[in-house]
């Protein structure tokens, strides 16, 4: 049973950082794709940033800049480091695990709630 868990959402000033952490617990697949989303009250859930196994990464337009995906294998844990916070970039915060083929493999956290204020 593969479980995702995230940590580090808050609530922060427009400017300010944060720094949100996924832990990965049961057997992980490889290779494999981590990802952060985030969906906002009334939108869609949308791709933050990407992060493979071969350590390759992908960001959406617009956090480029801004935000920075990273991971610890050895830990089994994934990091999104945000900086120059936006009220825009208020939403909740999902962690994700997916096998590039088998789709059915994909995994989600919970959540970590981030409140940038302005």
């Amino acid at each position: 049973q593969v479980q995702l868990v995230e940590s580090g959402g808050g609530l922060v000033p427009a400017g300010g950082s944060l720094r949100l952490s996924c832990v990965v617990s049961g057997y992980i697949f490889s290779p494999n794709i981590m990802g952060w989303y985030r969906q906002a009250p009334g939108k869609e859930r949308e791709l933050v940033a990407l992060i493979t196994s071969g350590g390759s990464t992908n960001y959406a337009d617009s956090v480029k800049g801004r935000f920075t995906i990273s991971r610890d294998n050895a830990k089994n844990s994934m990091y999104l480091q945000m900086n120059s916070l936006k009220p825009e970039d208020s939403a909740l915060y999902y962690c994700n695990l997916r096998h590039p083929i088998s789709y059915n493999l994909n995994y989600w956290g919970k959540g970590a709630l981030v409140t940038v204020s302005s």
